[in-house]
Order: C-alpha cells, then structure tokens, then sequence
C-alpha cells in the first residue's frame, strides 16, 4: 500500500519536473541561439550573404554583373518576345473571358 502510493507520488512529480524541464530547456535553447559564437562556417556563410544584399542593393541588380551578362540578358528576352509573340514581359498577362452564350431548349 505504501509502495503504491510513493510510485503514484513519484509518478505525479515526475510528470511535474518533466514539465518544467521542458520549460526551462526550450527557453534556454533560444537564448543559448541567440547569445552563442556561431560555428566558423556559418559565420563566414552569413557574412557573405549579408555582404551580397547589401552590394546587391548599391548595384540596383546582380552583383558584379559585366556588360557580357547584360548582353546575354538581352539575347534571351528577345527570344522570349519572339517565342511568346512580342508584349510586356515585366507584368503579368491579363485575361478576359466572356460569358458563354446558352441556348435555351423548350421541351
């Protein structure tokens, strides 16, 4: 009897500490990520990326971009207007579609 009800205490404080132990871990967990040395390659990937936006965005474009790929660029949206029949290419087509006409049949 005494046996049972310490497993049921145990049992209940268990389930308690687990609880706060979830708790308390993902809370560290995120300020553990956040406050941490990031690993060498993960810095250097992320300060490159960051080192593109923001040349990407002093250039209005692709970064380092020549005149050759400007060149090409132009090539493959004149295939484009050839292949799609001229227009617009920066917007999106509009449609238009008319409602059918029904006849009515008379039984």
């Amino acid at each position: 009897m005494i046996l049972q009800s310490l497993f049921r205490i145990s049992a209940t404080a268990r389930s308690a500490l687990s609880l706060q132990m979830q708790r308390h871990i993902g809370f560290t967990a995120i300020v553990f990520n956040k406050t941490k040395n990031l690993d060498p390659i993960q810095k250097l990937f992320l300060d490159k990326i960051r080192d593109y936006d923001t040349k990407s965005k002093k250039a209005g474009g692709v970064v380092d971009a020549g005149p050759e790929y400007q060149k090409n660029v132009d090539q493959e949206i004149a295939k484009l207007r050839r292949f799609y029949g001229g227009g617009d290419l920066e917007k999106f087509p509009e449609f238009k579609f008319e409602e059918p006409k029904f006849d009515e049949v008379t039984k």
